[in-house]
């Protein structure tokens, strides 16, 4: 990891009328790292997400990827930069089959002549060759997911936000997830920031996490000291927890 981080939150704030969904937040990424970035409902993990992406514009703060100033620029421009994005939501385009739904990122950083070549690579990293021919609208929840992360790498990042990709998914395929996650941080050399509520993925692949709790940022550090912090685990679970 270098000194210079590859992507910095200073600062940032978001409200919406009265309420401050994320309050003077700051926090850095260093390039080959995961960072987990958690906490409970409404903690305004999402809409952190939203601001630094370009699909809300903060209120106060400064984003900086790559020494670049990003804050408040739109969503093609920072994808264009090497960051890329899924959604809590799956944006998987539902009448588009899944080659179809992968070569649209691939368009990103190829010419048409390029894309075919890219896009047969997403579906045999993420093992989707067998759905290629699939309408994204026929697949189940895991395939979805995995469709909405191969499409965001065809990009070609350098930094990838994962907004809860492993929510409902069963245990083996939380951990097919987990191994695809790995492989591109070590095949692909993908940094990745992931927003998540299943703790056995954050606790096992995460190197560092940050905590939010109604906006503000409460705790940051390896996976042992996060989850040993009685500021979190109060988040979590309440003050009766501690006692």
């Amino acid at each position: 990891m270098q000194d210079q981080p590859l992507f910095s939150v200073q600062h940032l704030t978001k409200s919406f009328g009265s309420l401050i969904a994320v309050n003077d937040v700051s926090f850095v990424i260093h390039r080959g790292e995961v960072l987990g970035l958690i906490g409970p409902n409404g903690a305004g993990k999402t809409t952190l997400f939203n601001a630094v992406t370009g699909l809300y514009n903060p209120d106060k703060g400064e984003v900086r990827f790559k020494d670049h100033d990003i804050t408040g620029i739109e969503p093609y421009r920072i994808c264009k930069l090497g960051m890329s994005r899924t959604f809590q939501v799956s944006r998987a385009f539902p009448t588009m089959t899944v080659a179809e739904a992968v070569r649209v990122g691939a368009y990103n950083r190829h010419e048409e002549k390029e894309v075919g070549e890219q896009v047969r690579k997403m579906l045999a990293f993420f093992q989707l060759e067998k759905f290629a021919n699939h309408k994204c609208e026929d697949l189940g929840l895991a395939l979805l997911r995995r469709v909405e992360i191969a499409r965001a790498v065809a990009t070609e990042p350098e930094l990838l936000l994962l907004d809860e990709s492993a929510a409902g998914l069963n245990a083996t395929e939380l951990g097919e997830l987990m191994d695809m996650l790995k492989r591109l941080r070590t095949n692909q050399n993908i940094t990745l920031c992931i927003v998540e509520h299943v703790m056995k993925m954050v606790m096992g692949i995460c190197d560092r996490i940050v905590v939010l709790d109604y906006g503000e940022l409460i705790a940051e550090g390896n996976p042992e000291q996060i989850s040993s912090n009685e500021r979190v685990i109060e988040a979590y679970l309440g003050k009766r927890a501690l006692q």
